[in-house]
């Protein structure tokens, strides 16, 4: 039967164990979570176990990225079934904090990433978000200081901008992009998948569909804004409403320019009912 691992919910207690595993001269890799854990997440906690000796994962539904309208309050909330599974992955060490710890009175500093962070792809529907993303993210890597920290694909804008900012502030941890880990029909793992109506959840798999067929319009040459427009086409008449279907630098997220060479990205984003769904894929 596996150990379960320790739980920290105060910064005092985190420092005591992240202590304890240093002076065991452990390498420490942190895998951020918002919890509602999914296959998706414990791929990312498999990589942390090849890439350092010992793992923490945080579970934080963190309110600062969230606007007044979207889910926070509804947001998937599965504390008992997480641990579980992190226990069956032998993870080290839970770091679970509630928003006082992390948000305590007076708090009053906020990081505003620019670069990727201002690409117009996310930012342009979630102008607070990337500010609330790197915020409690300088926060965890701060806390942790780990030697790396694991990222999903899935979330391709908030990867570039996170491994921006621990880059230019000198913070100490390799940021390392894992694969977006997929339903068998295509559809990307998300803790927000839940919220799929049965009629929603069969035409949901259209977005990786669509990004699948323009990554391959594109290497067989074809020109990039006719084949967005019969991918948007597709997603629409699917029953989304499409925020953006975009062809970007893969790694600034800036737009193309034409005959423009280099690594590309497609990224999608796109509502279905109530839920929102987002996707990418390398061209």
């Amino acid at each position: 039967m596996s150990r379960s691992p320790r739980i920290a919910r105060t910064v005092s207690a985190l420092r005591r164990e992240l202590d304890s595993l240093r002076a065991r001269k452990a390498s420490i890799a942190l895998v951020p979570t918002m919890g509602a854990l999914h296959e998706g997440h414990i791929s990312l906690v498999r990589l942390a176990k090849r890439r350092a000796d010992k793992v923490v994962v945080s579970i934080f539904v963190n309110p600062t990225q969230f606007a007044p309208t979207e889910d926070f309050g509804s947001y998937p909330r599965t504390w008992k079934d997480d641990v579980a599974k992190l226990t069956a992955e032998r993870v080290d060490l839970i770091w679970h904090p509630d928003a006082k710890a992390m948000y305590p009175d007076g708090f009053a500093t906020r990081i505003v990433p620019e670069g990727a962070a201002l690409a117009g792809l996310e930012d342009r529907f979630r102008p607070h978000f990337f500010g609330g993303v790197a915020t409690v993210v300088a926060k965890l890597f701060t806390q942790c200081r780990p030697d790396v920290a694991i990222f999903g694909e899935k979330d391709y804008q908030q990867l570039r901008v996170v491994t921006q900012m621990a880059r230019d502030l000198d913070l100490g941890v390799r940021v390392v992009g894992s694969r977006t880990v997929r339903e068998r029909d295509g559809l990307a793992m998300s803790s927000r998948n839940v919220y799929l109506s049965a009629d929603e959840r069969r035409a949901a798999p259209t977005l990786h569909r669509v990004l699948k067929q323009l990554a391959t319009r594109l290497r067989a040459g074809d020109d990039i804004k006719p084949a967005v427009r019969a991918g948007a086409a597709e997603i629409t008449e699917a029953g989304f409403a499409l925020d953006y279907l975009e062809v970007r630098h893969a790694e600034t997220l800036a737009p193309l320019g034409p005959n423009e060479s280099g690594p590309k990205r497609i990224l999608v984003a796109a509502k279905i009912g109530t839920t929102r769904l987002i996707d990418n894929v390398a061209a």
